[in-house]
């Protein structure tokens, strides 16, 4: 299992970095879900592929 990423720091610099201002309740939603998608991704992100598993199809003329 991965150390949860710090959200309210993420966030705070996304909203700089992005110019886009939130208010406190919009941070802390926001907050919960990246925890949620985050946590939704985990089981797909530890899924490990064949070493010779093509990530897509590779098409010559």
């Amino acid at each position: 299992m991965t150390q949860s990423p710090d959200w309210p720091t993420y966030i705070s610099l996304m909203e700089q970095l992005l110019d886009v201002p939130l208010d406190d309740e919009r941070r802390k939603e926001l907050a919960i879900q990246l925890a949620r998608i985050a946590a939704m991704a985990e089981p797909l992100l530890a899924f490990e592929l064949p070493q010779r598993q093509e990530v897509a199809g590779v098409y010559k003329l």
